[in-house]
């Protein structure tokens, strides 16, 4: 998603906690993270979800990251917000991580083969309007010779009256058009507000 420039809160260092006190408190911020998660989870038929990163979301990312990888220095911190800040909501989308999720190895690996392309399948759509197309893996491509991968980034850009709509309480699917796997998902009241959230 390198390429969309608009970074409508975006992270700065300092809204990040160091790493002594994101120690003390990562349990509670942990929790937090993951009651918000919950409903930004929209599975799409049994093996694809799409997961709604937004500023939160992120900010837990970033700090696992610096947890982990022991990193306290200005420009390695920077390092990191440049990568994930790409990822938070500009106010006119919503962006996602979207997983295709087969807990069997050898059925991945079949299902995987015959799903190329799965991410131009992918559509959202408001009320009865139109399909909106997401936007894929403009980091690098990740489906090849009809293969694809089972992660992939992706975004839906709306358009102006689209985002009044949804915040009027219209209704909010997705969709997934592929030849080998075509299901949708109509998001709950509550799904939809957390989602609509993001364009505030």
């Amino acid at each position: 998603m390198g390429s969309e420039t608009a970074m409508r809160g975006a992270l700065r260092a300092d809204d990040l906690l160091s790493l002594e006190e994101y120690h003390r408190e990562r349990l509670g911020f942990r929790a937090r993270v993951l009651a918000h998660k919950a409903l930004r989870q929209v599975a799409i038929g049994p093996n694809a979800t799409l997961y709604f990163e937004d500023r939160l979301t992120i900010q837990y990312q970033v700090q696992e990251m610096l947890r982990i990888e022991r990193i306290f220095e200005a420009e390695a911190i920077a390092e990191e917000l440049a990568a994930y800040n790409p990822l938070i909501p500009t106010g006119q989308n919503l962006k996602a991580t979207f997983m295709l999720e087969f807990p069997d190895v050898e059925e991945r690996r079949q299902r995987l083969a015959v799903l190329g392309g799965i991410e131009t399948c992918l559509f959202a759509r408001v009320g009865d309007g139109r399909r909106i197309a997401c936007v894929a893996d403009e980091d690098l491509e990740r489906t090849s010779d009809d293969k694809t991968a089972a992660v992939h980034f992706v975004r839906f850009e709306f358009a102006a009256a689209e985002i009044d709509a949804l915040k009027s309480g219209a209704q909010l699917d997705f969709l997934i058009d592929h030849p080998h796997y075509r299901h949708f998902a109509t998001l709950s009241d509550a799904q939809r507000a957390a989602l609509v959230a993001d364009f505030d």
